[in-house]
């Protein structure tokens, strides 16, 4: 049976010691959608995205990376990583945009929550630059798509 790795045997918040582990190549990607509202879309879609606060996807993509390296500053037991890479991909869909975020270290600890609030952030960006139009925007499906280093490899 496997254990919480940041609960101690007293049950008290502890960050993981990562002292002993070997520094090896670490990637994760995880994904995650903003859905509007069919009208809503449409109109942003003929303004080829281009809201009064500018370019909706650059503006995400920036926040998205931004959201990454301060990761370990939100999230109260990551450690601080020297990523190696980060991309932030934000392509339009179905009345939806989809975002994923690639974050790569060379490092003793993964990347997955890094690549996570990539993706949260730059879906909180997208909502923040359009909730003038509604409020009736979903961010939705935030997940891992994958993860290698380490222990454990991951494919969704």
């Amino acid at each position: 049976m496997k254990n919480l790795s940041h609960i101690n045997e007293e049950g008290n918040a502890v960050m993981v010691d990562v002292s002993d582990k070997t520094v090896s190549s670490r990637i994760a990607v995880a994904s995650g959608k903003v859905v509007f509202p069919a009208a809503v879309f449409q109109t942003l879609s003929k303004q080829e995205f281009l809201g009064k606060k500018g370019s909706i996807v650059q503006t995400a993509v920036i926040a998205g990376i931004q959201g990454v390296k301060k990761t370990s500053e939100l999230i109260p037991l990551c450690h601080q990583i020297n990523l190696t890479k980060i991309n932030v991909d934000i392509v339009p869909g179905d009345n939806e945009f989809l975002i994923n975020c690639t974050v790569k270290c060379n490092g003793k600890t993964g990347v997955e929550m890094e690549a996570l609030t990539g993706v949260s952030v730059a879906a909180l960006t997208i909502y923040d630059m359009c909730k003038a139009l509604s409020q009736d925007i979903i961010i939705s499906s935030l997940q891992l798509e994958q993860k290698k280093g380490g222990k454990n490899d991951f494919q969704r």
